[in-house]
């Protein structure tokens, strides 16, 4: 899908770079090993040395990790990878008239159907629309946040919607019934010494003289 975007010259972008683009915040892309060489050293230490450190202290639960992140392992590893700051000043923005909630989640796209039905993780959905009588076109976002919860949204305002329990079935189309031939579309059949029984080709129709 994304490939595809792309192809059509559509901005591709990540769950974090949506969500990075949505708070205004710039990102600084690495094109360059040397670039990214400071992060893939610290990655190195979370994937390798802190594994060992936690089977070392027969740690096993997410409570235990944090504990020992917040310890003196932790110190050790913010005094390997701490960088002074160029300026003393505090750039951080406050989180004020964002939703945070619907910032920070899995979000993607899905085609609607004529009559509001959407099929996302294998499951079809109905959506109320904002007005009564008003047709689906084109794609609605869906939004998992993080605590779980589903979210539709049609431009920006969202729906509300309720599971169905299978897959739609088209309504079937009505048969249509044959029309009984009445008097009037009896086919007509011309007897034996209809004139146009004595038609030849090229010289016409002989009509009896009366």
């Amino acid at each position: 899908m994304r490939q595809r975007a792309a192809e059509a010259g559509e901005e591709v972008l990540t769950h974090f770079g949506r969500a990075c683009k949505k708070l205004r915040i710039e990102l600084i892309i690495a094109h360059s090993p040397q670039a990214k060489g400071r992060v893939e050293r610290s990655h190195g230490t979370y994937q390798d040395h802190l594994v060992k450190e936690l089977r070392l202290e027969e740690i096993d639960t997410i409570e235990g990790a944090n504990g020992l992140l917040a310890g003196p392992y932790g110190e050790q590893l913010s005094q390997r990878f701490a960088v002074e700051p160029r300026a003393k000043a505090d750039y951080h923005r406050a989180a004020k008239g964002y939703d945070l909630a619907s910032i920070f989640c899995l979000e993607e796209a899905r085609q609607v159907t004529a009559d509001w039905i959407v099929r996302f993780e294998n499951q079809y959905y109905q959506l109320q629309p904002r007005r009564p009588g008003m047709m689906g076109k084109g794609k609605v976002v869906v939004q998992r946040y993080l605590n779980g919860e589903l979210h539709f949204r049609y431009d920006e305002p969202e729906l509300a919607y309720t599971i169905l329990p299978e897959r739609p079935q088209p309504p079937a189309k009505p048969k249509k019934r044959k029309r009984q031939p009445g008097p009037s579309m009896e086919k007509y059949v011309p007897p034996a010494n209809h004139p146009w029984r004595s038609f030849v080709y090229g010289k016409g129709v002989v009509l009896p003289r009366s």
